[in-house]
């Protein structure tokens, strides 16, 4: 009975999510007061229904419902509670139901802290926020729907994929959507200031707190992501430039790109036609992303569904809200005269210069990941975009852009002295090419990625130092630094974050050791410096599988470091074989093992990394999520520009 009423609460709910649509825009169109004050109470309904919908779903998975067609094929009554729970998104239609609740909480949000935007805007912002909430529900309601029920349920499902059956990847989903459908947010604000015909500073700062937790919450869900696909593949990498994974990739560029172009339009009101263009590019390529993971167009293990006519419906969705905001950004584009004029040296340049890198470096990655795609379409050529491309094409982008960042930070509002600012971080120069040179001297491989890695990490680190520094006045006033915004110690968390990761990636990538041998159980055996003892491999049952575990002793010198347990797990229900690699993380260093098949000799294949600097890849991301948060919680942030907001209200039009 609970299912049926879930789905009934889906069914109401795309019927509410066309009332917040249509009712709002006629209301704001019309100047009519009644009908804009519906928005807000039927964004709060929609996400009301969305919320039980998926709580009845949830439950189903909890109480291993078979009579569920989507339980069946996601869970098991072994699988342990968290990915029971888990498998509710751990498949495309449950995922999908994710998805609309998270577009639901976004509106509802939009409807209980807008009360400073004006009117007619916060009508239009939740209207276009639900016009997104009704293809949404249509696409699950007409081809995806989760509360499918079985004439005869079976005694037991056919588990969850194994590969998803992690910590990370439990966690993984709910963080990226929140920051794939965030987006959704600053495009409602685009959109809702298109129909409005205007943008001004006000404008800038309503839409930087939505673009802001966006790229925080991309930035944990991709971190997290990076982090299982660590640990739990047995590659030893950390990014693959796969498909699915640029697909998250491409919107955290944009969503950057428009988090500093929003501070031009805030500070100086101008770039607006720009920044507008940023909201809705970044959120089409959330959706662009949706159409990858979901169309069958491309194989990932991290992709969701192969069906060809979910494909066609979401680029359905993607034609009509992309292509439908960018003729209207055609139509209103002229009508956003930037007011502030600024000379060359500036900030406004220097944020300018940041949002050329990004924007072009988010379309290297969008024509390395579609290009197989279209060679095969159009002259029937199989393809494989690697590695080796996007490092060539990507990372020239990204080093200037770590260069460029502590300048711009440095450079004064409207008109500059690019030697002053230079000045300033010459002590930040010095130090970032004496660390590069130090490096390149001591390296055992004369590699220069790991140099050029760690110089530039420097560089920005010390640079968002020298940054918060500069705030203190000609007379080194301290008690300066606790009266600073939260926003200036979230851009240092945030560029010095990026630092680390930066130090992290070059270390990893320019230094690992990797070793592979056949090993007896007894056998020790040397890895730069280290010793490894493979005392035992045992046979053993887990919750809902068989594992295979070696016990491997860690030593370096006489020293005993750890016992390390690699396991190679196979589930029986889903028939499929995990990989679960031994680590030993350090703070310098991993060093991590992954135990092969038994060989013809009775000896193991066991495979050696040595992974220099690869926990500074995830506190770095870490530390950017960090700054972001403190950021959000500045005052600044929850304070609407009370003084202009009148301007943002059409003649005749009360504000609320």
């Amino acid at each position: 009975m609970l299912v049926e009423l879930g789905h009934f609460a889906l069914v109401l709910a795309f019927f509410v999510a066309c009332v917040q649509t249509v009712l709002p825009l006629i209301g704001a169109q019309m100047g009519r007061r009644a009908l804009m004050d519906v928005a807000a109470p039927a964004a709060l309904v929609h996400m009301v229904l969305i919320t039980f919908s998926f709580s009845a779903l949830m439950y189903a998975f909890v109480t291993s419902d078979f009579s569920l067609k989507l339980v069946v094929e996601n869970s098991h009554t072994l699988k342990p509670m968290l990915y029971k729970i888990s498998g509710v998104w751990g498949n495309h239609e449950g995922s999908m139901l994710l998805w609309v609740l998270i577009l639901a909480l976004f509106g509802a949000a939009a409807a209980l802290f807008g009360a400073n935007l004006p009117t007619t805007l916060k009508a239009r912002v939740i209207a276009v926020q639900g016009s997104i909430g009704v293809a949404f529900l249509a696409f699950i309601l007409f081809t995806s729907n989760p509360f499918l029920r079985l004439a005869s349920p079976p005694m037991n499902g056919d588990d969850l994929n194994p590969l998803l059956q992690d910590p990370g990847l439990a966690f993984h989903p709910p963080f990226l959507y929140l920051g794939y459908v965030g987006l959704s947010m600053t495009f409602s604000f685009a959109v809702a200031a298109l129909l409005e015909g205007r943008v001004d500073a006000a404008w800038g700062r309503w839409v930087r707190p939505w673009t802001l937790a966006a790229w925080v919450f991309l930035t944990i869900g991709i971190g997290l992501g990076s982090w299982w696909a660590y640990y739990e593949l047995g590659w030893g990498g950390f990014w693959f430039w796969d498909p699915v994974e640029n697909a998250s990739f491409m919107p955290w560029l944009f969503a950057a790109a428009l988090l500093h172009s929003a501070i031009v339009v805030e500070k100086r009101e101008t770039l607006k036609a720009w920044t507008i263009l940023l909201a809705i590019l970044a959120f089409g390529f959330s959706l662009i992303g949706t159409f990858l993971v979901r169309s069958g167009v491309i194989t990932s293990v991290h992709a969701f569904a192969n069906d060809p006519e979910r494909g066609i419906f979401i680029l359905m969705i993607l034609a009509v809200f992309m292509g439908g905001a960018l003729v209207l950004f055609s139509l209103r584009a002229a009508a956003m005269e930037a007011k502030g004029v600024f000379a060359l040296a500036s900030r406004e340049t220097a944020l300018i210069i940041n949002n050329i890198l990004l924007a072009v470096a988010a379309f290297v990655v969008f024509i390395g990941t579609i290009w197989p795609l279209v060679a095969e379409a159009f002259w029937d050529r199989k393809l494989s975009v690697g590695a080796p491309f996007f490092d060539a094409a990507f990372t020239p982008f990204f080093t200037v852009l770590a260069i460029v960042l502590p300048i711009g930070t440095m450079l004064p509002w409207k008109r500059a002295k690019l030697g002053v600012a230079v000045r300033k971080l010459i002590p930040s120069m010095i130090l970032a090419v004496a660390v590069l040179a130090l490096v390149y001297v001591v390296q055992t491989q004369k590699s220069l990625l790991g140099p050029i890695g760690l110089g530039l990490a420097v560089w920005l680190i010390s640079g968002a130092v020298q940054d918060i520094a500069s705030k203190l006045g000609r007379k080194r006033d301290l008690s300066r630094l606790l009266r600073l915004p939260r926003a200036d110690w979230g851009r240092l968390l945030a560029h010095g974050g990026l630092g680390i990761t930066i130090a992290g990636i070059a270390g990893l990538t320019a230094w690992t050791v990797e070793d592979i041998r056949v090993v007896q159980v007894g056998e020790t055996f040397e890895v730069s410096g280290y010793t490894l003892s493979l005392d035992d491999v045992q046979r053993k049952q887990g919750p809902n599988y068989i594992t295979t575990m070696a016990d491997i002793t860690l030593f370096k010198g006489a020293q005993k470091l750890t016992t390390l347990h690699p396991e190679k797990r196979n589930y029986p229900v889903a028939q499929m074989p995990t990989t679960e690699a031994g680590i030993d993380s350090g703070f310098l260093r991993d060093v991590y093992v992954v135990i092969g098949d038994v060989q013809s000799n009775g000896g193991w294949a066991v495979r050696t990394y040595i992974k220099p600097l690869a926990n500074w890849i995830w506190g770095g991301v870490i530390i950017m999520g960090l700054g972001g948060f403190l950021s959000l919680t500045d005052r600044r942030y929850r304070v609407a520009a009370g003084a202009r907001k009148a301007r943002l209200v059409p003649k005749g039009v009360p504000a609320e």
